[in-house]
């Protein structure tokens, strides 16, 4: 992301937004079928990547780890915009949407891209480096977030199908704020050193070393 912050700006990250909106009037105004409706679709995902894009810049500045909610900020709204707008459109037979996008989200990122960047950073730098405690709490968190929304509903009787009744959708959603803002502290206060790379963690340590306290101890010398 370096060259992010030296290059000026690239024109599509503020072409595609702006064209984006331009056919939301259109569309709102007349019927979105044939031509219309693939270049709707087109412009979409354009503008999904400038979105994400300026999201990075930000992430860049704001610095780790930070940066990484930002990023996970920016990729949830777009997401969950994407889901309701197609729920709503739908009717009662998108109920199971937003379910079924979830699964298909962590499948992608647990196998598809995670397994790539592997694949692709063994390839290019034969060893990596990376903060066991760090993934080893946000697998955790993972987990347990897909097996409260994905797995419960299967084995609750409260209601037919694999749903939960209202009861349970509390216990669930408050479990969930629970179990990430828990994550999200460890992720930015108690733990932060977990989430940052390696090189800085040591520089950090070492910086500590040679000015362990500053000039607190020669007062406290004093004293």
């Amino acid at each position: 992301m370096a060259a992010i912050s030296s290059e000026r700006m690239p024109w599509w990250a503020w072409v595609w937004p702006g064209l984006g909106w331009v056919l939301l009037m259109v569309a709102t105004s007349a019927e979105v079928s044939g031509v219309l409706a693939g270049t709707v679709g087109a412009i979409l995902i354009a503008a999904v990547f400038a979105a994400v894009y300026h999201a990075e810049v930000v992430a860049h500045r704001v610095g780790e780890p930070y940066g990484t909610l930002v990023l996970a900020l920016a990729v949830t709204v777009i997401e969950v915009a994407l889901i309701v707008s197609i729920m709503l459109q739908g009717g009662a037979d998108k109920a199971g949407l937003a379910r079924d996008t979830v699964f298909a989200a962590v499948m992608i990122i647990c196998n598809g891209l995670v397994g790539w960047c592997l694949l692709a950073g063994g390839v290019r730098h034969h060893e990596q480096g990376f903060q066991l405690q760090g993934a080893l709490a946000a697998l955790a968190v993972l987990a347990a977030l897909t097996t409260i929304t994905l797995v419960l509903p299967n084995f609750a009787t409260s209601t037919p199908g694999p749903t939960l009744s209202n009861s349970q959708l509390v216990f669930a959603a408050t479990a969930s704020l629970v179990l990430y803002g828990s994550f999200v502290f460890v992720q930015t206060v108690r733990h932060r050193d977990y989430f940052l790379p390696a090189e800085r963690v040591a520089d950090r340590r070492r910086t500590h070393l040679r000015h362990p306290a500053g000039p607190r101890l020669s007062v406290l010398a004093c004293c």
